[in-house]
């Protein structure tokens, strides 16, 4: 999951040097905090969420088949 998120945003963002994926996991749930450049924030958000939303939407589907939850952490 960390390698998809990360491959996901260095397609977006401009400078890939500053992506930084970090995977807590805590039983079933595991949360990716996905940090980028302040110029960057808005690529990987999207107009109105929709790009953040469409990654959050390709993790559930992965996730589901392995029987776990994940959630998306943008941290500015």
């Amino acid at each position: 999951m960390k390698d998809l998120v990360n491959h996901m945003a260095q397609a977006l963002v401009d400078d890939i040097s500053r992506v930084d994926v970090k995977e807590i996991t805590t039983g079933t749930t595991t949360v990716i905090e996905l940090r980028v450049a302040k110029e960057d924030v808005g690529k990987v958000i999207g107009k109105q969420g929709r790009t953040a939303q469409a990654i959050r939407t390709i993790l559930a589907a992965v996730s589901s088949k392995k029987h776990t939850r994940t959630v998306l952490d943008i941290i500015d």
